[in-house]
Formats: C-alpha cells, structure tokens, sequence
C-alpha cells in the first residue's frame, strides 16, 4: 500500500498530517470503531452510505484487494466494475495519501528464496530454533542497531522486552555489541540462558572446523536480568553499565523488538536520561497501551480535538493489511470466518442478550463447515446449550451476505493504517518537544512483519550519515 514517507518531514509537516488525521479518523469512526462480530446485530452495512453499498455491493475478494485496498499485481491496472461515488474515492485516496508508508525504500535481496524457512542472511547457529519471521527481524534490527551503536559512540546496548533473547543473541554473537537484556519472565530468561550456551557451543565447534577464518569481531554473550519494568518509573536496572569501573562513562542505546504495549513508550520515557545516547524501537500491541499514560504523549496531539482512540481502534490498528489483501487475492475460503462469526452473535444474543461479543475460542477448519454446525460449535464453547432451535433459513440469508463482511472489513482495514499512522506520529512529536531527533524507517518486509517501522531517536542529529542506516548491508 502506498503511503507518506515519514522520513525527513518537517515539524510543521508532521504536526499537520496529525491535525488531518485527527480529522479523518473523526469523519470516519463509525467505521474503525465498529467490531465486525457485530455485522449482522448492529446492521453495519446499513451504516454506510447507500452509494458507497451500491459500488461495493457485489465486488468479489480479488475486486476488494485492487480496487479498495491499491493492491494490484505487478503492472496490473486497476479497473472498476462501476463508477465509484467521489466520496469512496476521496477516502481511499486520503487513507493511502495520509498513511505511513510500510514499504522498505530499498530493493531489499530475498533471504528466503532457496529455503523459505532458512535466512541466507543469517549463519546456521543463529537460525535454530527461529523462525523465518523472527530471523528477517533479528538480522535487520540488529544490523541497524550495530550502525547505529557506531555513529553514536554507543558503548552498550539494553534489549527491553528480550523474551527467548534471539535479537540479543544475534547483536552480541553475531555482532560483538556488549548486551543486557531485560526480561519479566523468569521461564523466558532461563530458556535464552540455555540457548545463549548452545549457540556458543555450536560456534566453537564451527571455529574449530575452518581456523583459518578470521573472527571479526569480539564475542561476549548477553547479560540476562529478570526485572519487570514498569511504565510510569524509571528503571535504575535498564540505566547501569555492565563496566561499572570508575573510568567507564556509559553510553546507553535502548532497543525493543516489537516492544508490547506501554513497554515502548517506557523506552520513549528513559530516552531523556542522561546515559542514554540512541534508542531503536519497534511497537506492537498498541490496544495494550494504558489509557491515559500511552497515548497521547506529545503535547501538540493531546491538544488536539478528536485525538482520541480508544480501545478498537487501536486493535484495528495491528492488523496485518498486506497478509489481508493477499488473502483477498487468493479468494479462499477461509474469508467467511467473519461471517461465521457475526452469524453466530446474532444466536448468541438471542439465546443470552447480556453476553455481548465473548470469546469463542478457535473453531478448527471453519471453512469446511456447514453455518449451522459452526453456529452449534459456537454455543459450546461460550456456554450456551448447543442443541438449541435454529432458524436455518436466517443463517443462510447471513451467509449470503459472506462479501459485504468481507468488503466492510476491508474498509475499516483501509483506515487501520491512519490510526498507527496517529500513534508513531505522536512518539515523534513527543521526542521532537523534549528537544532530540527521531525518524521513523521501515526496516522489514510488511508481508513478513508488518509492524516493519522502527523509531529512531538520537540526542544529536546525525546528518547525512542518517540514510547509512536505511541501506542494506551486503
């Protein structure tokens, strides 16, 4: 999906894409805010306008994917069945006009071509037991966080949120950074101790098979801690220096890989600390951030009318878009769960009107069932008898309708990108107003992760030598 690149806007520039968004997302919360499980209870379609039902109405997946979404194929021209109403078209031009762009602004070499589960990228003992996903993330941050660490004179680098401590592993295995990662689970940082020793094994036995190779650079394994962090105090853990020697000035660089929640505005909160000379931070899970204390933090958006987003919104906000559209393009049918699903809220509510939008716990091979026995699977797993009467005829007039879900979901999916547009916006005010530089780059490919853009903060501007972090290394 096309978009605004949120390198090298100005301060006014991206104050004024805030105030847009704002504005859109105002004009159209009726639709990012609405859950789709609600399809058929809270009559959805009617919501819309009947124009933009009429052009809509009747596409198919693949239609959905080009027409709505921009997402033709290669040299593909998009063409419509009807002529759209101005209104449909001006939103989608606006959703992709505002959005951030997701796509790397380099031709990025596939890892993944001889072997779609084994990085090329990466050596062996850095691959086990990560998977593809994980591998392209690891190497990519990590490579930038290395260059990053050199322009700045890093001397140390703090993995928040490290889990299973795969990035760590790789930044000080891999790329002779000294390391601390921070993690809350005990089980987690127990299972990274483990891994850290086989990795170093598995190396040793490789040094030991080709001595003539040359070791780049100096190997020091991770220093694990187990601290929770919490996200209204500073950490006096995250801030000290492994060289505690009183000659040792340190010269911190926080990291998180798709940092949960409010664990990415913690990152934001210790940037101001002294020790700390960069940081490198991609979010997640922005429906986990805490309301109010994570989002706003910037006082030009918190001033703003209509900057709220509240729970939905932000959910909608980590969809995978481009998982989606592919999934339009392959028409499967796996694209009537949400039909399904909104079906079987309507028996829910029959049967129980107070139980509103439970969780229903994954119903395996969805696709291969008929709407009656999914809606009686349904019922059991929320409780409800599942021998209850049915009225068949009205699950089948909602399955009928299997492609307005599918097109209302891709419209609020086609908003999705505005809010986590809103939200990155307002960290880069929020480290712009305490008087230091951000940039926000998209760093992995958006098919393999789509939370791909990674918020980089220094406390000196870093020039031209800024664009060395966006290359690929070869």
């Amino acid at each position: 999906m096309p978009g605004v690149s949120a390198r090298g806007l100005s301060l006014e520039q991206r104050r004024q894409l805030a105030v847009n968004l704002t504005r859109v997302l105002a004009r159209y919360r009726s639709i990012v805010d609405a859950y789709i499980i609600e399809f058929f209870t809270d009559n959805l379609w009617g919501t819309l306008p009947c124009s933009w039902q009429e052009a809509l109405d009747g596409l198919n997946p693949p239609q959905l994917a080009t027409q709505l979404l921009g997402m033709p194929g290669e040299g593909e021209v998009v063409r419509y069945r009807s002529v759209w109403p101005l209104s449909l078209l001006a939103l989608k031009s606006t959703a992709c006009a505002l959005a951030f762009t997701r796509t790397p602004g380099f031709q990025t070499p596939s890892e993944f071509l001889e072997n779609p589960s084994q990085s090329s990228r990466l050596t062996a003992p850095f691959r086990k037991h990560v998977r593809a996903k994980k591998q392209h993330e690891i190497r990519r941050l990590g490579e930038l966080v290395k260059k990053l660490s050199d322009l700045t004179g890093c001397t140390q680098v703090v993995d928040i949120g490290s889990g299973q401590g795969h990035l760590s592993r790789f930044m000080s295995l891999g790329l002779g950074l000294l390391v601390k990662s921070i993690e809350g689970d005990q089980r987690l940082v127990q299972r990274a101790q483990r891994l850290d020793q086989e990795l170093l094994q598995a190396l040793e036995k490789e040094e030991k098979r080709h001595p003539q190779v040359v070791r780049a650079s100096p190997r020091y394994s991770p220093h694990h801690v187990v601290r929770w962090v919490e996200p209204t105090a500073l950490c006096e853990e995250l801030l000290l220096p492994l060289d505690t020697s009183p000659q040792s000035r340190a010269r911190l660089l926080l990291t998180g890989l798709h940092a949960c929640g409010d664990l990415s505005v913690t990152l934001l909160r210790h940037f101001s600390c002294p020790q700390v000379v960069a940081l490198a931070s991609v979010g997640c899970c922005y429906m986990k951030l805490s309301d109010p204390g994570g989002y706003p933090l910037s006082q030009w958006v918190a001033g703003l009318p209509g900057h709220e987003l509240p729970y939905r919104l932000r959910e909608g906000a980590c969809h995978a878009l481009e998982e989606y559209a592919e999934r339009l393009q392959k028409s499967g049918p796996g694209l009537r769960t949400h039909c399904y699903r909104a079906a079987l809220e309507t028996v829910i509510r029959g049967a129980q009107p107070e139980l509103r939008r439970p969780g229903v716990q994954g119903i395996p091979r969805v696709h291969e069932l008929k709407i009656e026995e999914y809606v009686r699977r349904g019922l059991r797993r929320v409780g409800l008898d599942p021998q209850l009467p049915l009225n068949l005829a009205a699950l089948q007039a909602h399955q009928a309708q299997e492609n307005r879900v599918v097109a209302f979901f891709s419209l609020a999916l086609l908003l999705a990108p505005l809010v986590e547009t809103l939200i990155l916006l307002d960290r880069l005010l929020y480290v712009q107003e305490q008087g230091f530089y951000a940039e926000l780059l998209p760093i992995f490919s958006p098919a393999l992760s789509p939370r791909n853009l990674v918020l980089v903060a220094t406390k000196r501007p870093l020039g031209e030598a800024f664009s060395l972090l966006e290359m690929e290394d070869s």
